[in-house]
């Protein structure tokens, strides 16, 4: 491996944080290249595909990071997505993701992904697209995330979603209106009416 290449591989990922790769064609560099940076002990592979630098501080959104570079038309949603916008004391271990409702399913190795299926209008409507780590990420914005949280209440429970909506309006993360907004999208508008009246 010639110097130069390895030195733009490495400054790919101290720009990226993760690479896979099919992101080194652009270069003209093959992904065995990787491989070879690896058995070094130079790269760390997560998961199959997926490389980071060996010595590279992992931030708490690193698994986001390797999630959305994996299942790049997937949202980061639910309880990865409260913890992103800091509205939630959890710490989930896997990350929550959404994808539609006739999506593939994604076959991923690490980090453990927790898969939810969304209706067309619901997977596409509150999406801030993002980056993590370097890399780009499709997460749902703060109003959008608590009204999932409402809709799917009792897979992450009642208590989750109540903190969620209490932590956002503190916090000034979202307005009355976007929340309504997403309430309608998401058909929870008599389900949280209630919650949202007590807030004002």
């Amino acid at each position: 491996m010639t110097d130069s290449k390895r030195d733009q591989i490495l400054e790919m990922l101290r720009d990226a944080g993760v690479l896979r790769p099919r992101d080194l064609q652009s270069l003209g560099i093959s992904g065995e290249y990787l491989n070879k940076l690896h058995a070094e002990g130079i790269l760390d592979r997560p998961s199959r595909g997926i490389y980071v630098l060996a010595d590279a501080e992992p931030t708490e959104n690193r698994s986001l990071a390797e999630a959305c570079k994996q299942v790049p038309r997937g949202v980061v949603c639910l309880l990865s997505a409260l913890r992103f916008h800091d509205l939630t004391t959890q710490s989930p271990f896997e990350v929550w993701m959404a994808i539609g409702e006739k999506a593939r399913l994604p076959k991923v190795d690490y980090p453990p992904l927790r898969i939810v299926r969304f209706s067309e209008r619901s997977l596409r409507f509150g999406v801030a697209d993002v980056e993590i780590e370097g890399v780009a990420a499709k997460v749902y914005n703060p109003a959008k995330t608590v009204v999932d949280c409402f809709k799917y209440r009792n897979k992450i429970g009642l208590d989750v979603a109540l903190e969620a909506l209490r932590d956002c309006w503190d916090k000034k993360k979202s307005t009355m209106d976007d929340l309504w907004e997403a309430a309608k999208v998401c058909r929870m508008t008599n389900v949280m009416r209630p919650y949202m009246e007590s807030l004002t």
